[in-house]
């Protein structure tokens, strides 16, 4: 398992702004290369969006699913990475102060050959790989805050 906490400078609302706009993930997830698909349900418990990770040609076509969703607060996903495997990430979002949110982002294999060779050299890339994906979402976060605060100027 892979866990990781940031605090980001946007309030939860404008984080889940991010989360829940499914066209900004290939923006902030590290490996996913380009957003193919998402459902108009997004981010509703079940509903889809439709990825391609890695680099041509070795890229990989699949999705992730939704399996809970409490906006504002936490957004849990069933990513897959076929032939790799699958994963669960949950993420819980946390007011910290008046405008900013402390994110937790956790990974826990739990399908195919990713979870039979989970290692701890496995848990620290993946802890690397989830730092840098909320460093990216917190800018994601951000530039949607000013865009927000720009045409309410």
């Amino acid at each position: 398992m892979a866990k990781v906490e940031q605090v980001i400078p946007a309030t939860p609302a404008q984080v889940w702004a991010a989360l829940a706009d499914g066209w900004t993930y290939s923006d902030w997830v590290v490996g996913t290369v380009h957003i193919r698909d998402v459902d108009e349900a997004w981010p509703a418990p079940g509903s889809r969006l439709f990825h391609k990770a890695g680099p041509w040609p070795f890229s990989l076509h699949d999705g992730s699913r939704v399996i809970e969703s409490e906006p504002e607060r936490r957004l849990v996903l069933r990513v897959g990475i076929w032939p790799i495997g699958e994963a669960t990430v949950a993420m819980t979002l946390t007011p910290h102060g008046t405008d900013a949110t402390h994110i937790t982002f956790v990974e826990e294999p739990v399908a195919g050959p990713f979870k039979w060779v989970h290692t701890k050299l496995n848990d620290l890339v993946l802890h690397q790989r989830n730092r840098e994906s909320l460093r990216r979402l917190a800018d994601v976060a951000s530039r949607q805050k000013a865009a927000a605060e720009k045409t309410t100027s």
